[in-house]
């Protein structure tokens, strides 16, 4: 719909044509845009989208409220969230880069009755002449390192998200350099999404949308499939991948504090024979996630009764030995011994938290370390003849740095020796020089000497 009517007042004509194509959803005529110079490409911003734009805006008859342009700094925004009028969500998301576009707003889709005093009286009909320069995703990584994008196509409903351990079902399409690899509708907790083929970087990104949202998510390959190639999907190694994810429906897992003291323990349980399960299927990842949730529903609990207090630090227990498996088979011995030393503060003498901090500081190479765990274990088990056998491998390992190291001190000795003798052969070098130097000069003097007489 056109409009170019202009408006009268009882004070006259006003100076700003009322013109330009109604883009309300409604086609109310509440705001008109006028496209007064092209943009490029065909690509328009998403709702989320950050937006950077310079703009004038004036009241019907041409008075100047605001620029950004006078202060000589963009201004950015994120589209649809509600951070601007109404009408700029609106107009903004119609543009393309590099888009110069009047915007007329009426009042319902600016700022009302009420206006903005002292610049902008109440029922007022603004102004703007908007320019788009540039529009990027938004980044849903907890680090805020680029990783994940999101582009909203449409907006979910409610404030509610998925939660770690949420059952969620969704619709996705996962694509690689235009390729389409995966496509299908699943209903899973999110934990468990390796076990699907699914990167960690698709959880993470089911885990900012609200339901009923569909989102196209750029995942870089740190949240994708890594460094490697994905042989199953056929995809190249360090690759970028792009998702079109639907969260049809979810339901929350329950938090700490929505739980009594019963539920947490009942519930811990649960998700210990998951995790458990996993880890014999060989998904670790997946394991350390349920034994994570038990860790932080009962560490910070301090009111169990005498009996449910055991059963904690039992579950506890449990959950940090088998985490310390977990990151052990995962080759992150850092993490390993951090649980390691979390359940030897509940049982200080515990054989499998010992051995499993032994192993998590022998593959740190912290050989000395390793084998007095290993030892310590020998002398309270003595059965253990896995520990006995570490305490040898541990000895052939220090016995072996010991041999590197007096190698390299020795090649470290014999360089500052050689290049002492090299100083020192240079230095006398130097003093015959001067030596002979001086000769010459005495002889001169003496030659000088013997034609004056």
């Amino acid at each position: 719909m056109k409009m170019t009517a202009e408006e009268q007042t009882s004070e006259g004509q006003h100076i700003i044509p009322m013109e330009g194509e109604d883009i309300t959803p409604n086609n109310d005529g509440g705001v008109l845009k006028l496209v007064k110079r092209e943009g490029s490409g065909m690509e328009l911003p998403m709702i989320g989208d950050k937006v950077f734009v310079h703009y004038v805006g004036t009241l019907l008859d041409g008075t100047t409220f605001d620029s950004s342009r006078e202060r000589d700094e963009k201004f950015t925004f994120e589209l649809g969230k509600g951070q601007v009028i109404k009408a700029w969500d609106i107009g903004v998301a119609s543009m393309k880069v590099g888009e110069i576009a009047q915007l007329i707003c009426k009042p319902e889709y600016a700022y009302g009755s009420a206006g903005s005093p002292p610049k902008i009286p109440p029922n007022a009909t603004l102004v703007f002449e908007v320019e788009l320069f540039e529009f990027r995703g938004e980044d849903v990584t907890e680090e805020e390192d680029g990783g994940i994008i999101r582009r909203i196509i449409t907006r979910g409903q409610g404030y509610s998200k998925p939660n770690e351990g949420a059952a969620v079902e969704v619709t996705l399409e996962g694509s690689c350099e235009g390729r389409v690899f995966d496509q299908r509708e699943l209903k899973f907790e999110i934990g468990g999404g390796e076990g699907l083929g699914l990167p960690v970087g698709v959880e993470k990104a089911i885990m900012s949308m609200e339901q009923g949202e569909e989102a196209l998510f750029t995942i870089k390959p740190k949240y994708g499939f890594g460094a490697a190639a994905n042989t199953k999907y056929n995809i190249p190694a360090g690759a970028t991948l792009q998702y079109r994810l639907k969260l049809t429906t979810f339901e929350k897992a329950k938090e700490s504090w929505e739980m009594n003291t019963t539920e947490k323990l009942e519930q811990s349980s649960i998700v210990k024979e998951k995790g458990t399960q996993y880890f014999k299927e060989g998904k670790y990842k997946q394991a350390s996630v349920q034994y994570k949730r038990i860790i932080s529903w009962l560490e910070n609990e301090s009111s169990f009764l005498e009996d449910d207090e055991k059963k904690s630090k039992s579950l506890q227990l449990a959950a940090h030995l088998n985490l310390a498996m977990c990151f052990l088979k995962l080759q992150e011995p850092t993490q390993a011994l951090e649980n390691c030393n979390k359940a030897l503060e509940i049982d200080g003498s515990n054989e499998k938290a010992l051995f499993r901090r032994g192993e998590a500081l022998f593959g740190m190479k912290e050989f000395d370390k390793a084998r007095d765990d290993f030892q310590q274990v020998v002398q309270l088990y003595p059965a253990n003849k896995a520990a006995k056998s570490q305490v040898v491998l541990c000895q052939k390992r220090i016995k072996e740095q010991h041999e590197k190291d007096k190698r390299l001190y020795a090649n470290m000795f014999q360089k500052f020796a050689e290049k002492d003798s090299k100083r020192e052969a240079e230095k006398m070098k130097d003093d015959n020089k001067a030596n002979d130097d001086e000769m010459e000069v005495e002889n001169g003097e003496k030659e000088v000497g013997e034609t004056k007489a």
